[in-house]
């Protein structure tokens, strides 16, 4: 009787695997739809691989502002780097009362202040190699690189400088029509490299949409933007690089 029961179970197998390879030489064959309790555990997998990600998005808030606008800041107080700013990566320092930026893979050091909407910026700053790759991110979130607007003076091996939005490789602005909300784009200029050792002082000015970007007292580049990056995700400045030695100086925050 069981050698009678086992051929009987083989024979339906054989014959299952008969119709299900009839079945797809046909082109008739199509997968089953998953039942309620297959979904509903491949949902609680995909949730539980996205617990990380659901927290960061759901629950994020603003990094903590400890100090106030108007600020200034001439790095003579080494401690300053953790009193007063925030990074998520890079060896930033003072050295001979200059803040070091070595090469830090843009990984902004975020200053723990709120920028007001109409704001002028100044500092020094001079790049120590060849690249040039000035760098500085402006109404940023305080925390992610390219948040808000970067500022690259010599970018791309010293032969460009750019006024990006979102995105310091994004589209020129000729190139991507109505500028909307999360339209990421960039104003270039290729004139003017950086000098190695060459102590420049910036000035960086925002009036509504309008950023103005001077070098040296003289006005270098603008970006009028229709749709201003604002509130609470768009209200920090960091210094930052990404393989250039920088030394930034002399830091002045104000509001207009």
């Amino acid at each position: 009787m069981g050698q009678a029961k086992r051929k009987e179970k083989a024979d339906e197998s054989a014959a299952a695997a008969a119709a299900v390879e009839l079945h797809s030489v046909n082109g008739d064959w199509r997968p089953q739809p998953l039942n309620n309790r297959a979904r509903g555990m491949v949902a609680a997998v995909v949730v539980l691989f996205n617990i990380p990600l659901i927290h960061y998005f759901v629950f994020r808030q603003p990094p903590t502002a400890t100090q106030n606008v108007p600020y200034q800041n001439d790095f003579s107080n080494p401690a300053t780097v953790n009193t007063d700013f925030w990074s998520s990566g890079g060896q930033y320092r003072v050295v001979d009362g200059w803040l070091l930026s070595p090469g830090v893979k843009n990984n902004p050091l975020w200053l723990k202040a709120k920028l007001p909407q109409n704001v002028a910026i100044d500092f020094d700053v001079k790049s120590m190699s060849s690249e040039g790759d000035i760098k500085v991110e402006i109404f940023g979130d305080g925390s992610d690189h390219a948040s808000g607007y970067v500022l690259i003076h010599g970018g791309w091996n010293n032969s460009l400088s750019i006024i990006a939005r979102l995105d310091e490789h994004g589209l020129p602005v000729d190139k991507v029509g109505e500028l909307k909300a999360d339209t990421r784009t960039r104003v270039e200029n290729k004139g003017y490299p950086v000098q190695v050792g060459r102590t420049y002082h910036w000035r960086i000015e925002r009036r509504g949409g309008l950023i103005t970007w001077f070098i040296d007292g003289q006005k270098y580049m603008e970006f009028d933007d229709p749709n201003p990056l604002t509130g609470k995700w768009h209200d920090r400045m960091g210094f930052s690089s990404w393989e250039a030695q920088l030394f930034f100086d002399n830091l002045r925050i104000e509001p207009l």
